[in-house]
């Protein structure tokens, strides 16, 4: 259930940006597939498991959807999804996209009984690739890439916590909850506040 909602989540994110960058509907389903399915792709490859979507494409439908609801808005309602407001958004579904994938990675991990800073890996890489490829795809500056934003850190933080808190004994909804306040904690705490690691000595300071 999680990693549903986290694929709907990034899948938003992924039509947002074909929204800003005026793309028709294919282009729509494209990057919200690739953002929603591109991280749980890499964890499944890496873990030596069937790909998730391949085997049912369940992932795939709910990014087909997504982008198409998104791009009758965008089509019916021009400057709808790609003004300051939709930046705003876009920020926020990435957050929470990636707090929900770090938790759900980091699970599936250790369930195919991986050591525990594998696990921790994993989870940050899930939570983490889709963005990437939705960026690099659509010809912008990743958002990994954003300075000393917590971006990473923040998808490991929540990798982290999960992973700690099932090693611990903890309940699922225990495990999930902490998992989700410390990936989406960190990243919103980016967001508001400017919460970052210190510049090298020397370095730009430039977004």
């Amino acid at each position: 259930m999680i990693e549903a909602v986290g694929v709907a989540v990034f899948a938003l994110t992924g039509a947002l940006v074909a929204a800003r960058k005026g793309m028709d509907p294919f282009g729509f389903i494209l990057l919200a597939t690739v953002t929603g399915a591109g991280g749980g792709t890499l964890r499944d490859l890496l873990l030596g498991r069937p790909v998730a979507w391949v085997e049912a494409p369940v992932s795939v439908v709910i990014c087909t959807g997504v982008a198409l609801i998104a791009w009758t808005i965008a089509y019916s309602r021009p400057g709808r999804l790609d003004g300051w407001s939709a930046k705003r958004l876009l920020l926020w579904a990435d957050a929470a996209g990636l707090a929900l994938f770090a938790v759900s990675g980091t699970q599936k991990a250790l369930a195919a009984n991986v050591p525990i800073l594998s696990a921790i890996a994993l989870g940050a890489m899930t939570a983490s690739f889709g963005g990437i490829l939705r960026d690099i795809l659509a010809g912008d500056r990743a958002m990994v890439l954003w300075s000393r934003d917590f971006y990473v850190t923040a998808a490991a933080a929540g990798a982290a916590a999960t992973a700690l808190l099932t090693l611990f004994g903890f309940g699922p909804a225990v495990v999930m909850i902490g998992g989700l306040a410390a990936g989406f904690g960190l990243r919103a705490g980016s967001i508001l506040l400017g919460w970052s690691f210190p510049n090298l000595p020397g370095a730009d300071d430039s977004r």
